[in-house]
Parts: structure tokens; sequence; C-alpha cells
């Protein structure tokens, strides 16, 4: 997540407004939660800057706000005495709930009930329009008409009005206490899972998926890995697995196809030199995507030796900041957990991220012959204000060419290493 820090906000009005709630009696001012979005519901107090019972000056900061991306410096409204702080660090608070007060320096403090009292808000006087169908039906299914925007001409409820806040008020209807549903167990988001559920769900809002899949012959590969398995064994004491040879294959394709190894910036897109592909590990607390960097450089040999040991990390909890930054494709294989295709949801702020299901056999038509063919369904979700489909589908196609014919496609590669180290 991203975040703009220190946006100086407590010099706007509007804000203002929402921070500042003069308490004449002991003149105190409470600040609460501001509404900083449009969308934005509530906010996590990140950092106080002063404690209970220090002196504040108007303009100085005095907390900051962290929203789903940005985290925003609060300014003092009012100088005075920092003198009860109602929401501690770290905690969630509803948009315009009680956070803080100040009071003047010197002043008679006042009670907590004092603070917490509401005060009574401004009574407005307003001309209600509705036309007759409308408070007809808001009798009929008890609806307040004061809590209803009006959208016909001159702010009239209509009847449209009121037939939408009789859905609203089903969908938040409260469930008897007899009829609740008894619950097993409450577990609260950690961290992870935390920053996991904030990620995805800006990546959903953001980018625009969609998902092509290619099934591919793995025949050659399983000779392949047959082959280099003892190999691999001796010298990096490990199995050569298909998401190694997958990693290998990636990048092989990525080198071919460069606009997948980019990612957007406002009106830019931007494609990255370095290869570095990520590989989902599932953890006890989420999942976690450890990098293998330049993998286009790697051997097979060096890539599974550096996924084994990502994978220990990852399990251990040991992982480094530099082997999970810095990314530029993801590859999320399910295929041990039997599943056979599934669109993964892009890692921010990558292009695309492939998913892997399983190997299994079966049917294929070859020269009008009915034959028993290892297959695995590759799934490509890719960012469509970035990539078009053809090209995603070039890309895809690349990779299954190599995943078909491997030797020859990392010979290739092999030879064009050594005529590029001829040349410079």
């Amino acid at each position: 997540m991203c975040f703009i820090k220190y946006a100086r906000l407590a010099r706007n009005p509007l804000i203002q407004a929402c921070l500042v709630k003069p308490h004449r009696e002991f003149r105190m001012f409470k600040i609460t939660m501001p509404r900083l979005s449009v969308a934005m519901k509530s906010g996590i107090i990140a950092k106080w800057y002063k404690k209970e019972g220090e002196n504040v000056r108007q303009g100085e900061p005095l907390l900051e706000v962290e929203t789903a991306k940005v985290v925003n410096e609060i300014e003092a409204p009012a100088s005075g005495t920092l003198y009860k702080i109602m929401a501690s660090e770290g905690s969630e608070v509803p948009v315009g709930e009680l956070v803080a007060v100040i009071t003047e320096t010197g002043e008679e403090q006042p009670s907590v009930e004092e603070i917490e009292k509401p005060a009574a808000p401004p009574m407005v006087e307003k001309e209600m329009k509705i036309s007759p169908l409308a408070r007809k039906l808001a009798e009929e299914y008890k609806i307040d008409l004061t809590k209803i925007t009006g959208t016909g001409p001159d702010g009239q409820i209509t009847k449209e009005d009121v037939l939408r806040a009789v859905e609203e008020a089903k969908l938040t209807a409260v469930v008897p206490s007899g009829e609740l549903l008894e619950i097993a167990e409450v577990v609260p988001l950690t961290p992870t899972r935390r920053t996991i559920a904030e990620r995805l769900s800006q990546s959903y809002r953001d980018a625009v998926h969609v998902t092509i899949t290619m099934d591919v012959d793995m025949t050659e590969i399983q000779n392949l890995r047959e082959r280099l398995l003892s190999q691999v064994k001796e010298k990096a004491n490990t199995s050569l697995s298909y998401t190694d040879i997958l990693v290998k294959a990636v990048a092989l394709a990525i080198r071919k196809n460069p606009i997948i190894n980019s990612t957007l910036e406002g009106n830019k897109v931007k494609i990255i030199k370095d290869i570095n592909i990520g590989v989902a590990v599932a953890v006890e607390e989420g999942l976690v995507v450890p990098i293998v960097s330049n993998a286009d450089k790697k051997s097979l040999l060096e890539i599974s030796a550096n996924l084994k040991d990502l994978g220990e990390k990852a399990r251990q909890h040991t992982l480094s900041l530099d082997e999970v930054t810095g990314g530029t494709f993801t590859i999320s294989n399910l295929g041990m957990f039997d599943v056979d295709t599934f669109s993964p949801i892009i890692n921010p702020p990558q292009s695309s991220i492939l998913g892997v299901g399983s190997v299994k056999d079966k049917p294929v038509a070859i020269n009008g012959q009915v034959m028993i063919k290892p297959l695995v369904t590759l799934s490509l979700v890719f960012d469509h204000r970035i990539l078009d489909g053809a090209p995603a589908a070039v890309f895809l196609k690349t990779i299954k060419e190599i995943l078909e014919n491997p030797l020859s496609c990392m010979e290739t590669a092999r030879a064009s290493k050594r005529a590029q180290q001829l040349t410079t």
C-alpha cells in the first residue's frame, strides 16, 4: 500500500468544520474523525504527536490519520491543552466520532461525562417537499422522511426515493435476537491478512482484470524434469519442481514480450528492465510472494535452490524486505491442491499474473487419433488498461511453446546470451 504522507488538511475550512466543535461552557474543542474523502467511512489513528496534558499550538501537527491509501497529518485546530485522547494509536474510528478534546490552558477542566455528552444539534427549519404518493408509501412502510434526500424538482421526495429507502431498510434490517446465528469463533484479521485484503481490494478496484486460458502439453517438461532430478538433488539438495521450470519459462517468455514486465503510473506505461518473478507461497497467516530476481539470467539449478531457500524463509517468517519487494510478475500455482483452473488477482502494481493448475492426463485429438497427454491449464490474468487481448495471448502462447519445446527454447536463449556477450 502506497501512502502519501503529511497532507496539510486542517487549514481547509471544510475539514475544520469536521474537526472543531466548540463547547462554550468549558471553552473546549471536540475533535472528531474527519471525512477525508467521499467514500471514507472510518480512519485509523496512526500516531499522536502529543500526550494528554501537553500544550498544543494551533496549526502544529497533532495526529496522523490513516485511510485506505493515504496517511494524513492533522493539525491542531486551536491552541490550548490536549485534555483527553479518546482513541488510542492503532484504533479504527468511524467518521464523526470523538477522538480528542482540547481545552483552554488554565481553565477549569470538564469531566469525562461532560466531554462525552453530545451537543444539541442546531435547529434548522426547512420545508419538506414530498409528493402525496411518496408520503403514503412512507407511512405504510414506516420510513423516516427526514433521512431521505429528495431527487425530484427542488429537492422534492418522490415515490422512487421512498421505495429506494424501503429496499435499503430491508438490507440493513436487524435480525431479531432469537433468530441470530450462533457464532462458533471470531477470528480477527492479522496484519498480514489485512494487508492482503487491502492490496487485493485495491487491485480489483483499479485494474481491469481479464483472463485468458490455454492448455499446455507437459510431456517434454516431465521428461526434462526426470532427466534433471538427480543432478539438481546432488548439486542443490532439492527436488526440481514444475514451479521451478515455470519460473524459468515465464522469465524467457517475458524477455520476448517485454510489455508484460510493465506497470501503469498515471498516464504512462513503464516497462521494467529487470525480470523479477514472484511466486505465491501459502503460510499460516495467509500469503507471501518471495521474489526470484533476474530469473531470466539464472539457470534451473539456481532457480530451484533460490526457491527452496525462499520457501523455507517464508514458513519461518525470516524473509527480508528485499526478498519480497521489486517483483514484476507473479506465478500462483494451485496444482498441488488438485485445482484445474482459477483466476488469481493481479498483484499491484504489476500488469499480470499467471495461475497454474494441476497436471492431469487427458484425452487429446492428434492427427485424427485420440491420445492421452499430461495437460496443464494456464490462466493469464492481465490488466486491460495496459494490455490488449492479442499481446496477452501472444505472451501466453510463448510460454506454451517454451514448455512444449523446453530444450530448443532454452538452447536458443543461451545462444542469444552468448551472442550478446560477444558484441558487448
